[in-house]
């Protein structure tokens, strides 16, 4: 071997004499690709490059092969074979000393995204350098070639890069797919009241659209338009209305009449409704059974880490003989803690501690095994909920939509409720979340923050678990002599047909003990100049003003147990009253959304006009909801600029 390098040293001393013609023709070609390259730069060739002009690879492995290709004699080739084999040490093994192998091909999840996040990186050759990849890693396979693969980026996505950009062998990671799906409708239309004077829809206790809008801003994104349901972002917040008489029905009515904000020639009929809120020693013991995913996607810590803090707050609202149980569903479901009572707080703690994220989502029998321990943990009067909580993944068992529909509507009218609550972007199945809380007559809830958890499991406490009235009807008839035309702002998804109104067993929303509801109705006089409507040449004739009453409201509901609905009626007054601080800042919210949603009825009315209104209207905000909306308008109007 000794004789071998002498050989190979000997050569590489050796410096043949220039040949004069060779030298020309080199400089000549290197004169050319100069002039190819310059011309590169100002503007694209339209003709393709042909093969031979094509550039010889290049990089450490090229030099390699062409070093042995003008090596000729077999010591020397000899020699070169251990030079290149040495040199691969030092590529392959050399790293493994220093951190673990890496897989021969690394893809990279990123965080998930929101809907609508778009990120764009230009097509040459800079993106590469931008977005500032891991060092690149050698690795061969025994017996295989040598495979290069790119190190997880933690960078934006590189999938618009060209394949001219990137060395070749790399292997870009790939987003992560977004699977988020929402509930919603198209806006509601506006109404010619002699044509359709009544307006028919299910109350809305839920708050996930406004937690998602909130998620989507503050990670620098507009929220997708199918996320917005103005009616969610409304209920979001309290207000100051005035609780039922002891003796009447479980829930009091509120009817103010204001100009429309953004409008001047319109009004604003808002309604609200403020549950009874029972005595802590009156409420019926609750049976609580939580399902948890623990699936791979869980382990995010804006999931189940989040998750269990969450249930932790949630924990110390309850009382001694209230009692919890645990059932997680991934590979496989089972109980995780038997029914355990609350006054037992370690225990339970100790069981949320063991969930682990990991294994697909497959849970055969995770609602059914949920339902059945619920059935066994108590008797009425006492309360008895599963609480969903999931990042979107809802294969809980039942394939069929319409067999899981009919199994949460079953355990429903038992007296077993489901509520959802749901974790983390990217898989959010809002759609199915508001479709199992809506069956199982509860609340869906998204919680992205503590601060959220708080306010859903802690201080919203009562009204998210202890119902006080079920299948909850709202009815409004206007009056055509005072109202030609009305919208209802928000509740498309819980629309119901005129007939349904009386139906009893046609399903509404659930009010919670101290839940309160708002809906806010833009209605036109005839007279005004803001109708959008003409009249019709061959139409009936506005019925002459023979009340000065705007229209009727009726409400139906069900007491907990009860299989037949009471109705209550009420006149809605013309009277127009001063907006309070509650009002306004509703007004200001419902602009909020419908800006967010892309709503026509705004004219120019925008989003100096919708802060200005939130801020002037923020009255009492002891936790500070109202400010964060006030930012949130905003970043909003930052955002769309």
């Amino acid at each position: 071997m000794t004789d071998d390098l002498d050989d190979l040293k000997a050569l590489m001393r050796t410096t043949p004499d220039p040949d004069a013609d060779a030298k020309a023709a080199t400089i000549a070609l290197a004169m050319q690709n100069f002039d190819k390259l310059h011309a590169n730069r100002q503007e694209t060739s339209e003709v393709p490059r042909p093969s031979p002009d094509r550039r010889k690879k290049r990089g450490f492995m090229s030099g390699v092969y062409h070093m042995l290709e003008k090596l000729k004699s077999r010591g020397v080739l000899a020699a070169g074979t251990s030079l290149a084999a040495l040199a691969l040490g030092v590529v392959v093994v050399l790293p493994r000393m220093e951190a673990p192998r890496p897989a021969p091909a690394i893809v990279a999840e990123q965080p998930a995204l929101a809907p609508q996040a778009t990120t764009r990186m230009s097509d040459s050759a800079d993106a590469v350098t931008a977005a500032k990849p891991a060092p690149m890693v050698a690795e061969m396979d025994q017996g295989g070639p040598l495979v290069i693969a790119e190190a997880p980026m933690a960078a934006a996505p590189l999938q618009r890069m060209a394949k001219s950009a990137r060395p070749e062998g790399m292997i870009l990671p790939q987003a992560a797919p977004n699977t988020e799906t929402f509930a919603n409708a198209p806006a509601n239309a506006l109404h010619i009241t002699v044509e359709e004077p009544v307006s028919t829809f299910s109350i809305d206790v839920d708050t996930a659209s406004y937690s998602i809008i909130r998620n989507s801003l503050l990670n620098g994104m507009l929220p997708p338009a199918e996320a917005v349901r103005v009616e969610e972002m409304v209920n979001y917040f309290p207000y100051a209305y005035a609780a039922p008489e002891v003796g009447a029905a479980p829930f009091s009515s509120q009817i103010n009449v204001m100009q429309t904000p953004w409008n001047p020639d319109t009004r604003l009929v808002r309604i609200g409704l403020q549950g009874r809120l029972p005595a802590l020693a009156d409420r019926p013991p609750l049976n609580l059974v939580f399902l948890i995913d623990t699936s791979g996607s869980m382990e995010d810590p804006n999931k189940l880490p989040l998750l269990k803090q969450s249930f932790r707050l949630m924990l110390a609202q309850l009382r001694p003989e209230d009692e919890v149980a645990i059932v997680a569903y991934a590979g496989s479901a089972g109980e995780v803690l038997p029914p355990t009572r609350a006054e037992n707080r370690d225990a339970i703690l100790a069981s949320l501690e063991t969930l682990q994220a990991g294994g697909s989502t497959a849970g055969a029998e995770g609602l059914e095994l949920a339902y059945k321990i619920a059935g066994k943990m108590g008797a009425k009067p006492e309360v008895s909920r599963v609480i969903l909580a999931t990042d979107g993944d809802f294969n809980v068992g039942i394939d069929d939509p319409e067999v899981l529909k009919t199994t949460i509507a079953d355990a429903r009218d038992s007296g077993i409720y489901l509520s959802v609550l749901g974790f983390g972007r990217g898989n959010l199945d809002d759609a199915t979340m508001q479709a199992l809380a809506q069956n199982g007559n509860g609340q869906a809830a998204y919680i992205d923050t503590l601060q959220e958890a708080q306010k859903v499991l802690v201080d919203q406490l009562s009204g998210a678990l202890f119902p006080i009235a079920n299948d909850v009807k709202i009815q409004v008839e206007w009056n055509p002599a005072q109202v030609a035309e009305y919208r209802l702002i928000g509740y498309e998804t819980r629309a119901l047909a005129r007939e349904d109104f009386s139906n009893d067993k046609v399903d509404a929303g659930e009010i919670g003990a101290g839940h309160q509801v708002t809906a806010l109705f833009e209605i036109t006089a005839p007279d005004s100049p803001a109708l959008r409507n003409d009249p019709l040449r061959y139409g009936e004739a506005v019925p002459p003003k023979g009340s000065d009453e705007l229209g009727f409201l009726r409400l139906r509901y069900k007491a907990p147990g009860e299989t037949v609905s009471a109705l209550i009626e009420t006149p809605v007054s013309a009277i127009q009253t001063a907006p309070d601080d509650d009002a306004r800042f509703a007004a200001a919210v419902a602009g909020f959304g419908q800006l967010l949603g892309g709503s026509k009825y705004l004219g120019d009315w925008g989003w100096d006009q919708a802060i200005a209104l939130a801020e002037g209207a923020r009255g009492p905000d002891p936790f500070g909801y109202r400010i964060e909306a006030v930012n949130l308008m905003r970043l909003s109007q930052s955002l769309s600029n």
